[in-house]
C-alpha cells in the first residue's frame, strides 16, 4: 500500500480530535435538553438516558487519551486497525467489528 493510500485509510490527529469534539459537543447538548425535560417528570427515563450520555462521554475521553499516546484508532480486541469508515461514525469505538460482536 503506498503512503498516500495509507494516509487516506486513516484519519489524521486532527480529524479525529475534531470528530470527538462534535460528539462530545452533542451529548453536552443532550444533557441540557434532557435536564430542561427532567422538570416535567418521566424521571426513569431521564436518569437512563443521563447515565447513556455519560458513558458517551467516558468513551470519548478515552478516545482522547488514545489518541494522546498514539493507540488511536487501532482495536484494543486484536490489535489491529479499525477501518476508517467505522471511526467515521463512531469515532470513539474502541473495538473493530468482529471483537465488539463477540464482546456480545
Amino acid at each position: 500500500m503506498s503512503t498516500q493510500a495509507a494516509r487516506s485509510a486513516q484519519l489524521t490527529v486532527h480529524e479525529a480530535r475534531q470528530r470527538l469534539e462534535h460528539e462530545r459537543g452533542s451529548r453536552l447538548t443532550q444533557l441540557r435538553a434532557i435536564g430542561e425535560r427532567a422538570a416535567h417528570g418521566a424521571e426513569e427515563l431521564v436518569l437512563a438516558q443521563t447515565a447513556a450520555i455519560h458513558r458517551v462521554l467516558a468513551e470519548i475521553s478515552a478516545a482522547e487519551d488514545r489518541l494522546t499516546a498514539g493507540s488511536y484508532g487501532m482495536c484494543q480486541g486484536c490489535d489491529t486497525r479499525i477501518p476508517v469508515e467505522r471511526l467515521e461514525i463512531l469515532p470513539y469505538v474502541r473495538n473493530c467489528v468482529g471483537c465488539q460482536q463477540r464482546a456480545l
